[in-house]
């Protein structure tokens, strides 16, 4: 049997954040004299998910193992969970428990033609595949020619894959191209810590937050937070190095693949009629170039 994750102190600092978060007053308690700690007390917790202090302080420890989902939606509901710390919550309890068999790996799954088919069909939408350590699988002409700065970035895996996450925090240039760095940099971390719950044996992720978390402090604090992202979705200003400034909207959309490979597809747009729809057709021109002159690059070589 191979041996659990030890997240007792994932759970340990997920919950106390959680917690510093909430006044009293929010929940309508009562409050008098000096507090010690930022949001609620632990005995407050318990009041409010029905249980014992001592239940909840050991619970808060990272003794999760055993705990029904009952209790855990009430503490959930005590801490005014959102969706998706809601499921994160549940995730680390579930990587807690014990397993009679190995825990099954998720495998790399090649993106189906029929995928890629798909995307590039999407002509005045960029649109590309990533998984949840942030590399880009798959994408159309259109992502390569507006994230270009991100393909070209040195922060390329060994795989040979731009990664999201290494360009957002290791890249110099990243800076100028998320015009709302922080943002960005805020929703990675998060997106990577509901990955690191789902998936605590993907030691890839393990070892890609540890890069993260050695090399750039940005990172360290943003980790640091213990803010949970599964659904990615909302408006990004980027800035382009050949067409300027876009405002763009852009919405992730889970893609079930063989092997429990569970990857996001997600697709740039911009409003009609906008100063960013005349530039994203810009750059459908500029990628339908490139993608013809690499055609055609290619085909003197064989």
């Amino acid at each position: 049997m191979e041996r659990q994750p030890d997240n007792r102190s994932d759970i340990r600092d997920f919950l106390a954040s959680r917690r510093a978060k909430i006044t009293p007053e929010q929940v309508e308690l009562p409050t008098s004299g000096r507090r010690r700690v930022p949001g609620l007390r632990r005995e407050e917790v318990a009041v409010l998910a029905g249980v014992s202090t001592e239940w909840y302080t050991r619970l808060e420890k990272g003794h999760i193992s055993g705990v029904s989902e009952e209790v855990l939606g009430a503490v959930a509901h005590a801490l005014r969970l959102d969706e998706d710390e809601r499921t994160y919550l549940f995730d680390l309890a579930r990587t807690a428990r014990p397993h009679r068999r190995t825990p099954s790996r998720r495998k790399e799954v090649a993106v189906p033609p029929e995928v890629q088919w798909m995307l590039d069909s999407m002509t005045l939408s960029s649109a590309f595949v990533r998984n949840g350590r942030q590399d880009i699988i798959a994408a159309n002409p259109l992502a390569r020619a507006l994230h270009a700065p991100v393909f070209d970035s040195t922060t390329t895996g060994e795989n040979g894959r731009a990664n999201l996450a290494r360009y957002i925090f290791l890249d110099p240039s990243a800076h100028d191209f998320f015009v709302d760095w922080e943002s960005a940099a805020t929703a990675t971390a998060a997106l990577l810590r509901a990955e690191a719950g789902r998936e605590p044996h993907d030691r890839a992720l393990r070892e890609l937050i540890g890069e993260l978390s050695t090399l750039s402090a940005g990172f360290r604090t943003e980790w640091a937070s213990h803010d949970v992202r599964i659904r990615h979705d909302g408006s990004k200003r980027l800035r382009h190095p050949e067409v300027g400034e876009l405002d763009l909207t852009y919405r992730s959309l889970d893609l079930p693949l063989p092997n429990r490979a569970v990857h996001d597809l997600t697709v740039y747009t911009a409003e009609p009629g906008t100063t960013a729809e005349d530039r994203l057709k810009l750059l459908t021109s500029w990628a339908a170039t490139r993608s013809q002159e690499q055609r055609a690059e290619d085909s003197s070589r064989t």
